[in-house]
Order: structure tokens, then C-alpha cells, then sequence
């Protein structure tokens, strides 16, 4: 079994005999949401419905309907010590061969999912800006780096959306609302151009900026002398990651402000 996980259009590519195994109802506590699924060939899988005795008897029923012996198109999992799990709940779950209709279903899911990701744009592809921008292919959303210099975005894995601007700040009015904005440059004085653009919109989810409690004082300063109330420049979080953990190395403090950013995105949501 491989748990080095390519994409799923790579997966389905490779494997020609898949069943989709989709969460279809929770009731109580259960290890993932509803609309939660996976896919399952004869020796590999891709994804994960939660883990634990749940998802071994759904990898086995699914494995049986492949091999023809037998096996449910729907299961009602009671999370109990029944199955050797003390979440409580209870999980149902269809099983769909993934044949052409099928897979083709998936693929509009997919890319329905994708248009809804919720987007970050990460103004400088120095060693912090690289760091979030790694950190954030792993988690559900979509990256964008911009840079002015194209000998930072030459470093960054082809994951990553990115674009190569002489004016930085002049992308800001385009960005979809809803957005997160995070400012890491090389250059103070594009930092705070880019912050003051991005503080003028009023539909982003999350502003952040690296630095420090004085480029922070520094930065209130430049805000007031351009006539910012300090009410909308306290949207800014700076310095990103927050206080909580002292460590300045650059994956430390992505993985921080990767943190603030999906407690961000999740305020706008309750919010829209």
C-alpha cells in the first residue's frame, strides 16, 4: 500500500479499478465531515475518510466489491466499541464504482472545489514568503507569489502560482474578495505601499506583514500620516504568526501564519 500521495487525476489515471468511498451522513462525533471521500484500487489508496477501524472495514468493503466477493454499496458504521473506536457517533457511507460517468462526476466536483479555495497572495518570494508557499500546497487553499524579483520566483516549486510584477502593489485591486494578502519583501517602503493598498480594501479575509512590534509602530506612523484611521489599520497583523511561539526560522513562522490565516478564512465564512 502507498501512502506517498500523488494527485487524484494522477491516481485515477494510473488505476483503472477504483471505488469511491464517500462519507454520506455523520450523526454525533465522527473523524471527518459529511462529503468526505476517498478512493480505493485493489493494492493502493488515495486520501482518507479519518483513519482508524472505520476506514479499514471501508478499504476491506470496498476491496470485496472489486473483487466481486460480495461487499455493501452502503454502510452504517456505529462509532462504539463495537469497531474498537470511542468517538460515539455514527458514519454512513455509499460505495460508487468509478467508472467513466463516475469518474467524470468527480472531476466536475474537483474542479468546482478548486474554484472555491479560498486564495493567498504572498507579496515576496524571499525565504519566508518560499516557506508559506510550500506550506500552503499542503493545505486546501491556492498560493499566489508575487515578486519583482525573478531570481527569488525561479526558486519556488512548480506547485505554485506565481507572477513576476514591477509594481507590486498595483495587483491588489484584483485580487477576489474574500482573499488573504500577506506582505514578506525584501524592501520596508514596498512593504508598507503594498499594506496601504491592501488596507484599502475592506472585503479580505486576513493582511498580514512580517516584522517586528517597532516596524509595526513605524508602519501605524506611515498609516496615520496618510490619513488611515487606526481602526482599519488594526486589521493589519503584523507581525505575522504571532507571539506564541519564539522562533523566527522561516518554515516556524508559515506554519504560524498558515495557522492565522485558516482561523481567518473561517471568521470570513461565519461572517458572508
Amino acid at each position: 500500500m502507498n501512502f506517498l500521495q500523488d494527485s487524484i487525476e494522477g491516481f485515477l489515471a494510473r488505476e483503472h479499478r477504483v471505488i469511491i468511498i464517500e462519507i454520506t451522513t455523520t450523526k454525533g462525533s465522527a473523524p471527518r465531515d459529511e462529503g468526505t471521500f476517498m478512493l480505493v484500487a485493489p493494492t493502493e489508496i488515495h486520501g482518507t475518510i479519518g483513519g482508524g477501524q472505520l476506514e479499514y472495514i471501508a478499504i476491506e468493503n470496498a476491496r470485496k466489491l472489486l473483487a466481486d466477493a460480495g461487499g455493501e454499496v452502503k454502510l452504517d458504521i456505529p462509532l462504539g466499541p463495537e469497531i474498537g473506536q470511542c468517538c460515539g457517533g455514527r458514519v454512513e457511507m455509499t460505495f460508487i464504482v468509478a467508472d467513466e460517468e463516475a469518474r467524470r462526476a468527480l472531476e466536475r466536483r474537483l474542479a468546482e472545489e478548486e474554484r472555491q479555495k479560498p486564495q493567498v497572495w504572498i507579496f515576496g518570494a524571499g525565504h519566508v514568503g518560499r516557506a508559506l508557499a510550500e506550506t500552503l500546497t499542503l493545505l486546501p487553499l491556492k498560493a499566489f507569489v508575487v515578486e519583482a524579483r525573478e531570481t527569488e520566483l525561479a526558486q519556488l516549486t512548480s506547485e505554485v502560482h506565481h507572477r513576476l510584477a514591477a509594481m507590486p502593489e498595483a495587483l491588489i485591486a484584483d485580487i477576489p474578495a474574500g482573499s488573504a494578502v500577506v506582505i514578506v519583501t525584501h524592501d520596508h517602503a514596498l512593504d508598507f505601499l503594498i499594506g496601504r493598498q491592501a488596507l484599502g480594501r475592506s472585503d479580505l479575509a486576513y493582511i498580514g506583514m512580517v516584522g517586528s512590534k517597532s516596524k509595526r509602530g513605524t508602519f501605524l506612523h506611515y498609516l496615520e500620516e496618510q490619513g488611515v484611521e487606526r481602526g482599519e489599520a488594526d486589521r493589519l497583523v503584523l507581525p505575522i504568526g504571532g507571539s506564541a511561539v519564539d522562533d523566527k526560522r522561516p518554515e516556524v513562522i508559515a506554519a504560524m501564519t498558515a495557522s492565522e490565516m485558516l482561523l481567518a478564512f473561517a471568521q470570513w465564512r461565519k461572517a458572508t
